[in-house]
């Protein structure tokens, strides 16, 4: 299995797990959406970060395009 397939199945299993999370969470405060609503937010997050993470993108301080943190 290629790096990049395995890094795919890693988010899509991370994301998955991030739904089931909101909809535990959203039980706990009796609104679902609210839950799936958060875990749609933080998974956008975790898909931006892995993303950042595979292009070498990491760093917030780039002084070669002026970005700074």
């Amino acid at each position: 299995m290629s790096a990049r397939t395995k890094q795919r199945w890693i988010w899509l299993g991370g994301t998955v797990a991030l739904v089931v999370l909101g909809v535990v969470i959203g039980l706990i405060l009796q609104n679902v959406g609210l839950g799936l609503l958060l875990a749609l937010i933080v998974s956008i997050v975790w898909l931006i970060a892995t993303e950042s993470r595979r292009g070498d993108n990491t760093g917030v301080n780039d002084e070669s395009t002026g970005i700074e943190v």
